[in-house]
């Protein structure tokens, strides 16, 4: 059984569509976290497209380097599916139909009262000298195969029957194969209003424990701070996590991985607490949010961008939503007049609001619509925390307040 410090872990990901940016390659970015998660971190990953002979090459070329590959794509019913061709002419062998697998298809399509079409019969072709891999969600089978010093995965590119074989097929092998260690420990927490510059100036160059390293991944209108390390150094990074947690102070929205919306669903749930939402310049993202983290909504409405009103206007009509809905709790942002725009937040116990002016003339519509989202629901986080709720921010300058 292999040590992890011995492996090499790679990914292949394969398509014209992956190759030319004509989709955004997400299972290569899932692959990648959940690996790290395991233990695992991949030490390299490439893209090919739709070439046989390119794919050939690849496969032979990496079959010399890593010690496992994962192969994303290319299993489907298709002309342009060639992963499987692709894996036989570089192991040097021929392509054997499983014939369990074609009932397995056949059965698929029946319970959806479809006859499975002939075309679909290539996806039950893998190279004679490889180990099936079960797909439980899908109809391409997956494969393994060793070729040189490299035990290669085959999977199907469709996201939720990708992550199910990685689960479900992959990791439960390496587990048995390689003695991997434990897996790392990792801190998050992240922030909204402050620059990733500004923090780097407080943070870098602090101390840190042996193998411990402070990493910053900036996601506007987001800024994330992990400090990754060892398990075993567990004591030491949570005492430098408390400096961390000074720098970062009233600007950290969620420590984790849970987000925002997720941690506010769940407070509003705790206090028994509804919550209307007005929307015009966020175009509907709040709710969006909300919503999707199960959120306890009491309705609310989507206006057009090109309402005037004042901060105290927009607090009247929160004022109103809350009366008309029953609700304890009303967001609303106002319509952006050329680069400024209003949120407020209408309470049992209070009224707050606040105007700011956008002052990143970069930063393009969906960016903005995305920080003005984040600010109200930022606001109605302070207000639950107890604390001041309007905080300051590196990019939108306060013109007036209310609370």
């Amino acid at each position: 059984m292999w040590e992890r410090s011995m492996l090499r872990v790679e990914m292949l990901s394969t398509g014209d569509e992956v190759l030319h940016g004509q989709i955004i390659d997400t299972n290569a970015a899932w692959l990648a976290d959940y690996l790290f998660q395991q233990g695992l971190p991949m030490t390299g990953r490439e893209t090919v497209g739709d070439s046989l002979s390119s794919l050939i090459a690849t496969l032979q070329e990496r079959s010399q380097i890593a010690d496992v590959l994962i192969v994303n794509g290319g299993l489907g019913p298709t002309s342009d599916d060639l992963s499987a061709l692709a894996a036989a002419r570089a192991a040097g062998v021929e392509l054997i139909e499983q014939p369990q697998w074609i009932a397995r298809m056949e059965a698929f399509f029946a319970e959806r009262g479809r006859p499975m079409a002939a075309s679909n019969r290539k996806q039950a072709h893998i190279p004679a000298n490889a180990e099936m891999l079960d797909n439980s969600v899908g109809t391409a089978c997956g494969f393994a195969l060793q070729l040189n010093k490299c035990w290669m995965f085959f999977t199907p590119g469709v996201p939720s029957e990708f992550k199910v074989m990685v689960e479900q097929q992959i990791l439960p092998r390496l587990q048995q194969r390689f003695r991997l260690p434990e897996p790392p420990l990792c801190l998050r927490l992240t922030t909204f209003g402050t620059s990733e510059s500004d923090l780097a100036a407080e943070l870098d160059g602090m101390p840190l424990p042996p193998e411990v390293v402070l990493g910053y991944r900036s996601s506007s209108p987001i800024i994330e701070l992990k400090l990754t390390g060892p398990v075993a150094q567990r004591a030491a990074m949570e005492s430098a996590w408390q400096r961390v947690r000074q720098v970062a102070g009233d600007n950290t929205i969620f420590e984790g991985t849970v987000g925002l919306p997720a941690l506010l669903a769940e407070q509003l749930h705790q206090r028994g607490l509804k919550l209307a939402l007005s929307e015009q310049f966020s175009a509907g993202l709040i709710n969006l949010q909300l919503q999707s983290a199960g959120a306890p909504l009491a309705g609310g409405e989507l206006l057009p961008d090109y309402c005037s009103e004042t901060l105290a206007l927009l607090l009247a009509r929160a004022q109103s939503l809350a009366q008309l809905t029953g609700a304890p709790l009303t967001l609303a942002v106002s319509a952006m007049q050329g680069e400024q725009v209003s949120v407020a937040l209408y309470t049992s116990q209070g009224r707050f609001g606040q105007t700011v002016r956008y002052r990143a003339s970069r930063h393009g519509l969906r960016l903005r619509q995305e920080s003005v989202a984040m600010l109200a629901l930022d606001m109605l986080r302070r207000w639950l925390a107890g604390g001041p709720v309007c905080g300051k921010n590196g990019w939108l300058e306060i013109v007036e307040t209310i609370e």
